[in-house]
């Protein structure tokens, strides 16, 4: 049974170096879908610059010409904070509890793991893969003590993802695309072009309606 991925993120705009992660992670952990799940009310970084109605359809305009990617809307249709741990929760009831589940990050985030709530727990209900950049070495011995304890339930292969429904820590080289939402949104409120940057619909989408020019 191939894993279900699972890639959250503000998408404040989601562009390509979100879309190539994206890809990239399909292929190498053979994955037999990836599930895009825009966050409502992220607790660990402040509100996204536009709505959750905007940054969905922006997601779903990405994502339309590519049948493996899922856009999933459950967390913005949520008023209180969400946590990860409460969205695979769900996903688990939802999926069965022998489907494996595989969220997806960069190599920052699971660097600071530990800080998620309930963050123990995640393990429990996913594996975790974790995408850093060719030539990146982990550096075991500045990490975090409780994550490093963790880290030693490392796959040796990705072969090892659909084995079982979660549980396992792989790790992925991906190139890394020098884009980022931040940078987009400051080139839209200054005027600049965005042209390459993301997906021509998504650029379409946001002129039209007029979105970040105030950011």
């Amino acid at each position: 049974m191939k894993p279900v991925g699972i890639l959250g993120g503000t998408f404040d705009p989601i562009h390509y170096g979100h879309l190539r992660l994206a890809e990239e992670m399909l292929e190498l952990a053979r994955l037999e879908q990836i599930r895009f799940i825009p966050a409502g009310n992220p607790p660990h970084r402040n509100s996204p610059g536009v709505s959750a109605q905007h940054r969905c359809e922006m997601v779903k305009l990405a994502i339309a010409d590519r049948p493996a990617f899922l856009l999933d809307e459950r967390e913005v249709r949520k008023q209180d904070k969400c946590y990860t741990v409460d969205t695979l929760k769900e996903l688990r009831g939802e999926l069965g509890n022998e489907q494996p589940i595989c969220l997806l990050m960069g190599i920052d985030a699971f660097l600071q793991l530990h800080t998620w709530h309930e963050w123990e727990r995640i393990l429990d209900l996913a594996h975790i893969a974790v995408g850093y950049r060719p030539g990146f070495a982990f550096d075991t011995r500045s990490m975090e003590p409780t994550l490093h304890e963790q880290y030693q339930r490392r796959l040796c292969s990705v072969d090892r993802l659909a084995e079982k429904p979660s549980g396992g820590i792989i790790e992925l080289s991906i190139p890394r695309l020098e884009i980022s939402a931040t940078m987009i949104r400051e080139r839209i409120s200054e005027s600049r072009s965005i042209r390459y940057l993301l997906p021509e619909p998504v650029a379409t989408y946001i002129h039209q309606h007029n979105l970040y020019k105030s950011c």
